[in-house]
This record gives C-alpha cells, sequence and structure tokens, in this order.
C-alpha cells in the first residue's frame, strides 16, 4: 500500500451532517475541492439509512439551500407549543409572528446526509470512508493524521467533526450527566395537527413530539426524556402498554396514542469545551453535546461550520481558529447556559415547578420576550 501522506489544507475527521456541510462550504468559499480531507468511520450506506429524527431551523434550511441541500425531505414547523405537565401555562410560538415560511422542519437524518454527500460530490470534495483516524501528531506548521489502514494524511488544520453520543464520549472541560435518557420512537395518534410541535415539561424531563410526515399520513417523532431505570421499564413494554404510558405523561391534545415504531434510547448530558491547540478545532457534537430540550444540538453545529468555512477559506492557519474561537463564543456559551437551565430547571419537583408553569403562561402574553425566543430557536444569537 502507498503511505505516501496526502496533504491537505483541511482535513474534517467526521462526515457527518456538520462535517459534510463544512466541506460542501470550504468548496464554496473557493477551497480547492483537491485541498479538503474527510475521514469517517462509517460507510455511507450505513449512514443513509439512519433512521434517527432530527430538528432543523429555519436559519439551518437557509444554510442547506446556499450548499445546495435543499429541498430534502422534511415536515415543516408552522407553530411550537411548550407547556409544563400538571401546572398552569403554556405558550405558542407561531411562524406569523416571524414572517417565516417555518419555524424549523423534521427531516430523517439519513436524508439530510444523502443531500449534504450530493452536495459535497457535485462539489468535488472525496470521503475517505470507512477509515478510521488512529493517532495524530501536531507540528508548528501541520497535523499528521495517521489511518488504520495505514495511510498518512498531513493538513495545516485539522478539524474534528465526529461528535458520537454522551455516552461514549471523553469528558470535557464541562461535563454534566443529567440522570436522563432519551427514549425516540415514531408515533401516531388520533387526533394529529398538522405542523404543530409540542415541547412537554414532565418532573423527569422534556417530551416532544415532533411533527413527521409518514406514508401512512401525520406521525410525530418522539423525543422522551426520563430517568434511566424508566427508561429500561417503558423499553419493556409492549406497543400498547407503552402507548398508555406515553398518553398518561403527555395528554389529550393530539387524542389517543394509537401506534409506535421501534424504540431506541440514549443516555444524556453536556459535554462541552474541548481542549483545543493552535492547528485542531472541534465543532457540532465534537465540541459540544447538549441536552435535545429546544433541539439546538446540530443547529448550533451547523452554524459552527458556516463561520468555520468562511474564516478557512481566507487563511487556513492558526489565526482563523482563533478566529473562530472568538465569533462563536457568545452563540455557543447561550446555548450551552439555556440548555443547561432548561433541562435542569424542570426536570424536578418542587413548589418551584408552579412558578415554571407559570412563566409560559406569562411568556405567551409578553411578545418581545416570546419573538426574542423564537428568533433564538431559528437563527441563535446574531
Amino acid at each position: 500500500m502507498d503511505k505516501t501522506p496526502s496533504k491537505f489544507d483541511v482535513a474534517i475527521c467526521g462526515a457527518g451532517p456538520v462535517g459534510l456541510a463544512l466541506a460542501a462550504l470550504l468548496a464554496r468559499r473557493g477551497m480547492d475541492s483537491a485541498r479538503i480531507g474527510l475521514v469517517d468511520a462509517r460507510a455511507l450506506g450505513t449512514a443513509l439509512t439512519d433512521p434517527r429524527s432530527i430538528a432543523l431551523s429555519y436559519g439551518s434550511r437557509m444554510l442547506l439551500e446556499e450548499i445546495g441541500a435543499w429541498p430534502l425531505p422534511a415536515t415543516a414547523i408552522h407553530q411550537v407549543h411548550v407547556s409544563r405537565r400538571g401546572h398552569f401555562g403554556r405558550s405558542l410560538i407561531d411562524r406569523g409572528e416571524h414572517e417565516v415560511e417555518a419555524l424549523g422542519y423534521v427531516a430523517r437524518y439519513g436524508d439530510l446526509v444523502a443531500a449534504l454527500a450530493g452536495a459535497c460530490e457535485r462539489a468535488g470534495v472525496a470521503a475517505l470512508r470507512p477509515v478510521r483516524v488512529s493517532g495524530h501528531s501536531e507540528q508548528a506548521d501541520s497535523v499528521a493524521l495517521a489511518l488504520d489502514d495505514g495511510r498518512t494524511l498531513e493538513a495545516a488544520v485539522v478539524v474534528q467533526a465526529e461528535g458520537g453520543v454522551f455516552g461514549e464520549q471523553d469528558a470535557r472541560a464541562r461535563a454534566h450527566d443529567y440522570r436522563q435518557t432519551a427514549l425516540i420512537a415514531r408515533v401516531s395518534t388520533s387526533a394529529p395537527v398538522a405542523h404543530r410541535a409540542y415541547e412537554r415539561f414532565t418532573e423527569e424531563g422534556p417530551l416532544a413530539m415532533l411533527p413527521q410526515d409518514g406514508a401512512d399520513g401525520h406521525q410525530y417523532a418522539l423525543v422522551w426524556c426520563v430517568r434511566p431505570e424508566r427508561a429500561q421499564a417503558l423499553l419493556a413494554l409492549d406497543d400498547a402498554q407503552f402507548l398508555a404510558q406515553l398518553g398518561e405523561a403527555f395528554g389529550q391534545r393530539l387524542g389517543r396514542m394509537s401506534a409506535t415504531g421501534a424504540r431506541i434510547a440514549y443516555r444524556l448530558g453536556l459535554n462541552a469545551e474541548p481542549g483545543t491547540t493552535a492547528r485542531t478545532v472541534a465543532i457540532g457534537n465534537a465540541a459540544q453535546t447538549l441536552h435535545p430540550v429546544a433541539g439546538q444540538g446540530l443547529n448550533l453545529g451547523l452554524r459552527d461550520a458556516a463561520v468555520l468555512a468562511r474564516l478557512l477559506a481566507r487563511d487556513a492557519g492558526p489565526a482563523a481558529l482563533a478566529a473562530f474561537a472568538r465569533e462563536r463564543q457568545a452563540d455557543r456559551k447561550l446555548v450551552v447556559e439555556l440548555t443547561d437551565t432548561m433541562a435542569r430547571a424542570f426536570a424536578h419537583r418542587g413548589p418551584g415547578q408552579a412558578l415554571l408553569g407559570l412563566s409560559l403562561g406569562l411568556l405567551d402574553t409578553f411578545t418581545p420576550a416570546k419573538n426574542l425566543l423564537g428568533e433564538w430557536m431559528m437563527f441563535g444569537r446574531r
């Protein structure tokens, strides 16, 4: 095998949505596609069949349009209904208040990867896969990446975009285990409300029902955050028992829970602020793994990719990475703090829960605050 190093301006470790978006944006910003190295441990076919559902903000849709990765199969969210189980108060955020086509979209992970991989292919960016990075060595002017197939890559800058999930990561500077597990499934109901997403806070954690149309009509992507022992019990139930438990936790706003697909679960935690060097940088889940409340993780990562692509296209070196850290600090900090606060504040028992529920009702009457929340969910801090 030829072990001569391949040289790149930018090597991207991880060809998930954030890594693919960065590669496509670098090419669009004028970087020679032959100078972009994209490495992924998974075969493309594996990623394309991933059935997980993801929430895309309206701002992320605009970014995907620029890349050429939109339209893709997705269900638009026109309204977001936020409430606290067992307490008075709710808030309803509507697209009409922001004069946009949709607040966001729900898509299948595999469909998003397919659209972004197609954009990279049209731009001439080739991915090395399936292959893993087994080690790296940073010098003053470059970084060498050792691959598990014996090859070595050399790059001026290395971007870590392979984040994984909380339970499989090494701890970073800021880490917190929420003692929650996210239960994921596709659910049908007897009285669906088209294009309305629900975020329902319970004493164990948030329960989200995201509209995602399927072959059988209106369906929902469920993200139900519960204590680990409860998650194991829910996984062990048959479909009818599971749907009964879900209906009790969510309530009657969508009628009866009528059908469900396969259920999967994963641990939840905050893992942010990785170590940095002069020539390496982390983006997306590799930089900040968040609680799924408000669905901000992927959207924050795509904003990382947009800023980093603009800076690296000018100068693929330490100055660009330093500028990236400065530009992304405020948005990253805001999203980390807000999601962490929401995950902790709503997921416990106590007299303060009535006040939290009431705050949702007050938010609905205070238009400036509600509009600010909607803007943040769509575009992040600007």
